[in-house]
């Protein structure tokens, strides 16, 4: 079987190995194809993996040999998955890898908006503290979470993950998903409204999947009925919250700081309102790259194709 990797850098920057996967059959790795290569590599290629390279179906059409497609990614919108199925070709992801890591990435951007550390940090190393009359000082607020209340918007595996992290902060969790578990018994955690979310937080983090009914569900209307001060934490998806809007309430002090690890169009554009707003964490999409997240997806990619292989396939997206 011919194996090819389109887009392979983000995933396998040197420090984890492609072994497991060249082991199913023979394998060649891109780090990252141009859109006008995509047909010239696949090839003759039976699977085939991505995980930002689109493949539609003038790619299928012009490539009748893939039968598997393999997306290094929980999110798939990158693959026209109807012609996928019109074509009999098998389409999985990997769901679950990422739930320790953007959990503890979405805590670790918290508590840089309550102590700024990397920035008193720097501050110290350009002098000002050894120049400072008094024995400490600080340049921001600085924000105990005991006693507050953090609202999560979508609570799976990941919001599920944030809550017992932050109830561990003696934080109140408020948790909104649109098919709340019945059996959820995380200690610290209740499920709420929207409402409730939105306008009794102290901060609300979104872990929610971006669909037409959540798409810049954080915007002009939905601010306006937060807290003076809330914060806001972003970790899923960028066009869950609408920038202008965001980069206003920071600007105005409606909302006190916000962090986001994904934009609306990535990488960021110079464009983008949020580059200029004031209080605000932008990182560039890292929540999921831990190496130790990056195996686990590794894992599970190569398990798909076993499983393909062995006539049962898993973590089918386009059945």
């Amino acid at each position: 079987m011919k194996i090819v990797v389109l887009d392979g850098y983000t995933e396998n920057p040197g420090d984890l190995s492609w072994d497991s996967l060249g082991a199913l059959g023979d394998l060649t790795v891109y780090d990252r194809t141009p859109k006008e290569q995509v047909i010239e590599r696949i090839g003759d290629a039976e699977a085939v993996y991505v995980n930002k390279v689109p493949i539609d179906r003038k790619v299928m059409d012009k490539c009748p040999s893939i039968r598997f497609i393999g997306v290094l990614a929980t999110g798939y919108n990158v693959i026209d998955v109807e012609a996928a199925r019109e074509k009999g070709i098998v389409v999985c992801n990997v769901p679950t890898y990422g739930t320790l890591s953007v959990a503890q990435y979405a805590i670790a951007l918290l508590l840089e908006l309550c102590h700024h550390a990397g920035e008193h940090s720097a501050c110290v190393k350009a002098g000002e503290w050894t120049k400072n009359e008094d024995w400490c000082f600080w340049k921001y607020p600085l924000i105990e979470l005991s006693g507050k209340k953090m609202g999560i918007i979508g609570f799976g595996r990941i919001g599920q993950m944030t809550g017992r992290l932050a109830a561990a902060f003696g934080m109140e969790v408020l948790a909104f998903d649109s098919h709340p578990a019945a059996d959820m018994k995380i200690e610290g955690c209740r499920y709420a409204a929207l409402d409730e979310v939105i306008e009794s937080a102290d901060v609300i983090s979104l872990h929610c999947p971006l669909f037409p009914e959540t798409r810049e569900i954080i915007n002009k209307e939905t601010i306006s009925r937060m807290k003076e001060g809330v914060m806001i934490i972003n970790t899923s998806r960028g066009p869950l919250i609408c920038e202008k809007d965001l980069a206003d309430a920071l600007k105005s002090g409606k909302v006190a700081g916000a962090a986001v690890d994904v934009v609306s169009v990535e990488p960021v554009q110079e464009i983008n309102p949020l580059l200029k707003a004031p209080n605000i964490i932008i990182t560039p999409h890292i929540a999921w790259a831990p190496k130790e997240s990056r195996q686990r997806l590794m894992d599970v990619a190569v398990g798909n194709l076993k499983a393909y292989l062995a006539g049962a396939p898993v973590n089918v997206v386009n059945r």
